[in-house]
Order: structure tokens, then C-alpha cells, then sequence
């Protein structure tokens, strides 16, 4: 096999949770791109004519989508539980998924917690847990989460959202110590400064974006683009020794 044949994605299928903007829907087109059919899965994906579903079947590949509220525990072992009844198990998980409650630690209310803790860290653990156990039985499978830059730095009013990035750092590595060897892959992509909505409050701040820009080597900042080389490398045969990695794909911000 080719280095570049490595990369193929032909006859797989990727499940893209938080697939209907952002980082999500770029790794979801690059997937694509590269062979993949695309389950996709966003708590307001439309249920037909999406524009991810139209940018997907453009390539020429097959596209279903999911409505799924990730911050509903009961919704989302209900979605895992009709997969599992029509046996359909993903070549492919990508963790996307996310939400940020920006308000400073001393007035971050209890539900802005616990919202943030059931999307971010409890429904990725939840469905990475029954997707990988079929995945360890039929001896393959990727598995990539979305971290952060939080999940190695403290952030500014978003304690929750810190919290829960730094436990997908762990919560990759601990399932890449156990499922490494049963021919699982589990690893992250850690983004970031990216021109997203999540980061329209940063955006919208002049004095803090042009502070972020000034600290990026790359001089600008990142787009959901940027993540579908990294996404592809990490789902594929090329990165069949890559287990545990947390990826950063920030344009230099932590080199410097």
C-alpha cells in the first residue's frame, strides 16, 4: 500500500457528532473527501437538506442524519441503543460535540456546570463507550475527540468549559491505555483559536482578539478547514501506531 493510499478513506463510514457547523462540519467534509460515508449527528441537524447532508452527497457519498441533545443523557444511550439495534457501528467516531458558558467562576451557576460537564465530557464518554465496545469486538475502529488549548491552559471565565477539556485529555488517554491493544485508536484534536461561533464573544472583543492574534506565530486566526488534514490523518491507516495523542492544531500559540 501507498503512503498515499494510507489515507483512503473508501468504504468507511465516520459518525460526526456537532457535524452541522464549525469544526464539525469541516472534518465532516474532509472525512468525505477522502471515501467516507457521514452519520451525522448536531442537536438541530435538520432531518433532510442540510448544508452539510447537500456538501456530503455532492462528493458522491452517502449521508443520514441525527437530531441528538447531548446535554440529555437518556437521549443519547437512546441514540446509541438504535445503532446497536440496527447494527450499524462506525469505522469512525468523531467527538465533537461542545458547548462554553462564558461568566467568571464566582457567579458560574450550577447549571451552567452541569450543562457544560453532560455535553462536553459525560455524552462523549457515554457514546465513546458503547461505539468502542463494538468496536473492540470487531477488532478496528477510530476514535478522535475535539479538546482544546484548555485542555492544557486555564482560559478566562469559562471554568466549565476548562474543566471538561481537560477531561477529554485524560479520558483519550485512558481509553487509548485499554482499548490500544484490541486494535482501537483513540486520540484528540485540540484546536485552536478558530473563527467559529463558539469564539463570536472573543471575535467580537477587540482588545482580546487582537491580543490572540498578536500571540499566534501563524499571524491569523484558525478556520474549520484547518482540521480536515488532521482528522483524515488520525481516522486513517497512516496513523495506525497513533494512540493517545492530543494534537494540537493552533497555528503556533502553544510553541510560544
Amino acid at each position: 500500500m501507498s503512503i498515499l493510499d494510507q489515507f483512503n478513506l473508501a468504504g468507511k463510514t465516520a459518525l460526526v457528532t456537532g457535524c452541522r457547523r464549525g469544526i464539525g462540519r469541516g472534518i465532516a467534509e474532509a472525512l468525505a473527501s477522502a471515501g467516507a460515508d457521514i452519520i451525522g449527528v448536531s442537536a438541530s441537524l435538520e432531518a433532510s437538506g442540510s448544508a452539510i447532508e447537500k456538501a456530503v452527497t455532492a462528493m458522491g457519498r452517502k449521508f443520514t442524519a441525527h437530531s441528538v441533545d447531548f446535554s440529555d443523557r437518556r437521549a443519547v444511550t437512546d441514540f446509541c441503543a438504535r445503532l446497536a439495534a440496527e447494527n450499524i457501528t462506525p469505522d469512525i467516531l468523531i467527538n465533537n460535540s461542545g458547548t462554553i458558558k462564558r461568566k467568571p467562576a464566582a457567579e458560574h451557576d450550577d447549571d451552567l456546570w452541569d450543562e457544560v460537564l453532560e455535553v462536553n465530557l459525560n455524552a462523549q464518554f457515554v457514546i465513546s463507550r458503547e461505539i468502542g465496545r463494538q468496536m473492540i469486538a470487531r477488532g478496528s475502529g477510530k476514535i478522535i475527540f475535539t479538546a482544546s488549548l484548555l485542555t492544557f491552559q486555564g482560559g478566562i471565565t469559562v471554568p466549565g468549559y476548562a474543566a471538561s477539556k481537560g477531561g477529554i485529555g485524560q479520558l483519550t488517554k485512558a481509553l487509548a491505555n485499554e482499548w490500544a491493544g484490541k486494535g482501537v485508536n483513540v486520540n484528540a484534536i485540540a484546536p485552536g483559536y478558530i473563527a467559529t461561533d463558539n469564539t463570536q464573544a472573543l471575535q467580537d472583543d477587540e482588545q482580546r482578539y487582537k491580543a490572540i492574534l498578536e500571540r499566534i506565530p501563524a499571524g491569523r486566526w484558525g478556520t474549520p478547514e484547518d482540521f480536515g488534514g488532521p482528522a483524515v490523518f488520525l481516522a486513517s491507516d497512516a496513523a495506525n501506531y497513533v494512540h493517545g495523542e492530543v494534537l494540537v492544531v493552533d497555528g503556533g500559540w502553544m510553541g510560544r
